[in-house]
């Protein structure tokens, strides 16, 4: 269909025609399909459906996690929705907001070396008794994973 893969992003492909583009996003088995010129936009549409099944869900609200608004002047992008289903996935909706997630001047240190170089006395840390959870919120801030 003339588009090109990108060489950054081997799920995103752009096809131009002069000053037109049209921009394909590939993700599993959804495709985010854009561009400055609605007849091209419809015939990729119309080229896509002859060779797959797919349905149109219509303007674009949210992808990955991210929501989108659009006005007449700009597009709005927010992952407020994804943040309030993490919150609520790891049980910390009743917590209260913090302006740092640590306390100031607080110092990390590894289980090794509190075994190694702290005292019994000084070794007040507390594991985590599940790291598992944390990992995988860890996980989901940085990949955007819905799992």
């Amino acid at each position: 269909m003339g588009f090109q893969q990108s060489h950054f992003d081997y799920s995103l492909f752009i096809r131009k025609a002069g000053s037109d583009l049209v921009v394909i996003l590939v993700y599993v088995d959804d495709l985010l399909i854009t561009g400055n010129n609605q007849s091209l936009l419809s015939q990729t549409r119309k080229d896509l459906q002859s060779q797959f099944k797919m349905k149109d869900l219509g303007e674009l609200k949210f992808f990955l996690g991210i929501e989108f608004a659009r006005s007449k002047e700009e597009i709005v992008t927010c992952q407020r929705k994804y943040a309030l289903e993490l919150i609520s996935k790891s049980g910390l909706g009743g917590e209260k907001p913090a302006r740092t997630p640590l306390e100031l001047n607080q110092k990390l240190t590894s289980e090794e070396y509190d075994k190694c170089i702290r005292s019994n006395e000084e070794h007040e840390d507390k594991l985590l008794k599940d790291p598992g959870g944390y990992q995988r919120l860890v996980g989901r801030l940085l990949y955007n994973d819905k799992t």
